[in-house]
C-alpha cells in the first residue's frame, strides 16, 4: 500500500508565497510522474504541475512562472514552491504520485493525497 503525506498548505496573503510538500511511503519500488492538482469549489480538478522521474516538469497555464515544482527522488518526496500567490490560487491542493509498488507487479497505479487547503486572502 502506498501513502501520499502533504503539508505546507495555509492562509497566505495575495503576493505572498507558500511550499507544499509530498512525501511517498509504503510500497513504493518505483515511483514514475509526481505532481500536485487542485480542485476549487464549483470547479474540476486541474492539474497545476508535475515532474517526471528525470526532473522534467510540466505546469498548468494558470501558474506557469509563479510556481515551481521540484522533486527528491532519495527522499521520495515532490515540493511545489509557490509565490506570487493571488485570490484565485485558493483550492484544495491533491499530491498525486504513479507508483509500481512491488518488483513482481510492472503495473503503474495512480495515488493521490488527502489534499491540503490553500487560502489567498487579504
Amino acid at each position: 500500500q502506498v501513502q501520499l503525506t502533504e503539508s505546507g498548505g495555509g492562509m497566505v496573503q495575495p503576493g505572498g508565497s507558500l511550499k507544499l510538500s509530498c512525501r511517498a511511503s509504503g510500497w513504493t519500488f518505483s515511483i514514475n510522474d509526481m505532481g500536485w492538482y487542485r480542485q476549487a469549489p464549483g470547479k474540476e480538478r486541474e492539474l497545476v504541475a508535475r515532474i517526471s522521474s528525470g526532473g522534467t516538469p510540466t505546469y498548468g497555464d494558470s501558474v506557469k512562472d509563479r510556481f515551481t515544482i521540484s522533486r527528491d527522488n532519495s527522499k521520495k518526496t515532490v515540493y511545489l514552491q509557490m509565490n506570487s500567490l493571488k485570490p484565485e490560487d485558493t483550492a484544495v491542493y491533491y499530491c498525486k504520485a504513479v507508483v509500481r509498488e512491488v518488483i513482481v507487479d510492472p503495473t503503474y497505479r495512480d495515488y493521490w493525497g488527502q489534499g491540503t487547503q490553500v487560502t489567498v486572502s487579504s
